[in-house]
C-alpha cells in the first residue's frame, strides 16, 4: 500500500524545464508578433494623410471650378475655409467654404501646398 500512496501523492506542479520551454516559446511569438503590431500606428497614419489629401484635392478643384484658378500659394490652403481677401480674389467663391475646417497631418503639422506644383498643377 505504500507504494500506492506514493504514487498518487506526486508533487503537482512544473518543473524548471517546463518553464523555461513555455518562457522561451512566448519569447519567439513575442519577436514574431510585437513588429506587425507596432507597424500598424504607422500604416493608420499614412491612410488617414491620404485621405486627408484627397479631401483636400477634392475641394482645391471645386475651388477651380468656381473660380477658374486654384488659389495661390501665398493664399494657401486657408483659401478653401475663408474667402482670400489679398491676391486674386475669386469670383464665385462658394458661401460657407470647400472646406469646414483645415485638417493638420497625423503627425500634427499643416499640409503644404504649392500652386504651380513641382509634380503637377498643384501639390498637397
Amino acid at each position: 500500500m505504500t507504494n500506492a500512496y506514493a504514487l498518487l501523492r506526486r508533487p503537482h506542479g512544473f518543473t524548471l524545464i517546463e518553464i523555461l520551454v513555455v518562457i522561451v516559446i512566448l519569447g519567439i511569438l513575442a519577436a514574431l508578433i510585437v513588429p506587425r503590431v507596432m507597424d500598424r500606428p504607422d500604416q493608420a497614419r499614412a491612410t488617414a494623410a491620404r485621405a486627408d489629401i484627397a479631401a483636400i484635392i477634392a475641394a482645391l478643384k471645386l475651388y477651380k471650378l468656381d473660380n477658374g484658378t486654384y488659389p495661390s500659394t501665398d493664399q494657401g490652403l486657408a483659401a478653401l475655409v475663408k474667402k482670400p481677401e489679398r491676391g486674386d480674389i475669386p469670383r464665385n467663391w462658394k458661401a460657407g467654404g470647400y472646406l469646414d475646417k483645415l485638417a493638420v497631418d497625423p503627425w500634427g503639422t499643416d499640409y503644404q501646398y504649392l500652386n504651380p506644383g513641382i509634380r503637377g498643377e498643384i501639390d498637397v
